[in-house]
């Protein structure tokens, strides 16, 4: 088993900065990557970035390309995602996951809101 914890949510105003982090405890030797996924009112959830847990290789969705960031600290069994110049539509609930190789996102943590309004 794994265990997510995000935290660093929370009210953002437009076109500054917040940065997410979700610290990873448990098996985490059965995961390869890991990532942020995000779900508003009435949508379906999101993916918004992923990196490699050993390698660092990211993909980044085109809707916060060149905005948000994903970076990982392994010595801390940590990711970050690094939201800057957020926008309004940004606004929601952000979960940290844990992939599992032939298994997909396996592992979810509770989720932190971000609010983007000014």
């Amino acid at each position: 088993q794994v265990q997510l914890v995000e935290s660093g949510g929370g009210l953002v105003q437009p076109g500054g900065s917040l940065r997410l982090s979700c610290a990873a405890s448990g098996s985490i030797f059965s995961i390869d990557f890991m990532g942020w996924y995000r779900q508003a009112p009435g949508t379906e959830r999101e993916f918004v970035a992923h990196i490699n847990w050993r390698g660092g290789d990211t993909y980044i969705a085109d809707s916060v390309r060149g905005r948000f960031t994903i970076s990982r600290d392994n010595a801390k069994n940590t990711i970050y995602l690094q939201m800057n110049s957020p926008k309004p539509e940004d606004t929601a609930v952000y979960y940290c996951a844990g992939r599992v190789p032939g298994k997909g996102y396996t592992y979810w943590g509770q989720g932190t809101q971000v609010t983007v309004s000014s």
